[in-house]
């Protein structure tokens, strides 16, 4: 593992007999702040924790405009007892005790904090709340922060922060030493739906007793706690698909796990991304799970770009590196329930390989696309599964 990633949430456990209950341990309290974006692109890192963190219980959500309103009802149409709150009072006044960390939920593409946030993270660290930042700009470095921490006791986790250079790595081809499959999450897109789809993924495998490790390659996984992983796109490109090779390798021989999976990031047709590339690289997948949203028209912030489809971005990527699409999965904002069956049939008639949607369909069918593309993995199976 990184340095960032243990000093973040602490080393792995390799003693523990069941990893899958250790990793639902939720040992500290959060507020997430996700202003006028939860529910939305922006607000993926707000919405990935509601949906799933191993790392912190969270207690409430900012958003003033969508106040008063169920989490869960919002995001999924199912309440999940997390409220939104309209502002850090009413957060606070909910919560039984000053809850431990203060999440910045959202990630802007100018990957800064605005002047009105700056004071609002203040004011948080001032009621004790340690910081959890996901942004590109480094709070731990900046003067009037460090002082405010230091008065209160209390720390900013910078989780894109990367290593000191002298401990990155470079690629060394040691990736051959990983003899278990290993599966990346690609998509068509950025914020499109890889990481919640590897996360269900994930669970329904080791549901099913086939041992899985869920790589992070973003802030998101990392915050809600990723045991492995690391932020590609904060760490210099000679080093990504070195850093990403070692996490692999590194999870490999410490969990033997039967199946590796690795989130995505962007896509690898898209000309402002480059974080595919070094995934596919670093990894060397064995297969990839395509994520795609049909009832998107543009690409998100590039309303000049038009969506790829499924078909092209698999040529792409079957192209660029030695590896096999095994399925499609699908993110269906802008589509009724009708549209999304419709599209799976759809993708599975001109494709040829398994589709489902990973949020609004049994996860069975996740599980079945694995085994399908390595059917030695149906040796894990319980026998009466």
């Amino acid at each position: 593992m990184t340095r960032l990633t243990e000093e973040f949430f602490g080393p792995p456990n390799l003693s523990l007999a069941n990893p899958i209950a250790a990793i639902r341990k939720r040992t500290a309290t959060s507020i997430v702040y996700c202003e006028a974006n939860f529910g939305a692109i922006d607000g993926k890192t707000a919405n990935g924790l509601v949906r799933h963190s191993e790392r912190y219980e969270i207690l409430s959500v900012i958003d003033s405009e969508k106040a008063g309103l169920d989490s869960g009802m919002v995001l999924d149409g199912k309440p999940n007892g997390i409220p939104i709150c309209r502002d850090l009072a009413e957060s606070l006044e909910k919560a039984v005790t000053v809850p431990d960390y203060f999440i910045f939920g959202m990630a802007p593409s100018s990957g800064m904090l605005s002047l009105h946030e700056r004071g609002l993270v203040l004011e948080a660290i001032s009621h004790g709340m340690n910081i959890v930042n996901g942004l590109h700009e480094f709070l731990g470095d900046d003067p009037v922060f460090k002082a405010a921490c230091t008065v209160s006791n209390v720390e900013i986790f910078d989780v894109r922060r990367p290593p000191d250079k002298k401990d990155l790595h470079v690629f060394t081809g040691d990736i051959a030493q990983v003899t278990c499959p290993v599966i990346a999450v690609l998509g068509t897109d950025c914020a499109i739906g890889k990481r919640t789809t590897a996360t269900i993924l994930s669970q329904a495998l080791n549901d099913r007793g086939v041992k899985t490790v869920m790589i992070g390659t973003g802030q998101t996984g990392l915050i809600q706690g990723a045991r492995y992983g690391v932020a590609l796109d904060a760490i210099p490109s000679q080093f990504c698909a070195g850093e990403l090779e070692a996490m692999v390798i590194s999870a490999f021989m410490n969990e033997r796990p039967d199946v590796i999976l690795v989130e995505g990031q962007g896509a690898l047709s898209h000309p402002a991304f480059s974080t595919s590339s070094f995934i596919l690289r670093g990894a060397c997948p064995d297969g990839v799970v395509l994520q795609h949203a049909p009832g998107r028209e543009t690409r998100c912030d590039f309303p000049g770009m038009v969506m790829p489809m499924p078909a092209t971005e698999i040529n792409l990527i079957e192209t660029f590196t030695k590896t096999t699409v095994i399925g499609v999965t699908i993110n269906h904002e802008n589509m009724s329930d009708a549209e999304v069956s419709s599209a799976i049939l759809n993708y599975e008639d001109e494709l040829g390989i398994p589709a489902t949607d990973a949020l609004s369909r049994s996860p069975k069918r996740l599980v079945e696309m694995v085994l399908g593309a390595f059917p030695k993995l149906a040796e894990k199976l319980p026998v009466a599964a």
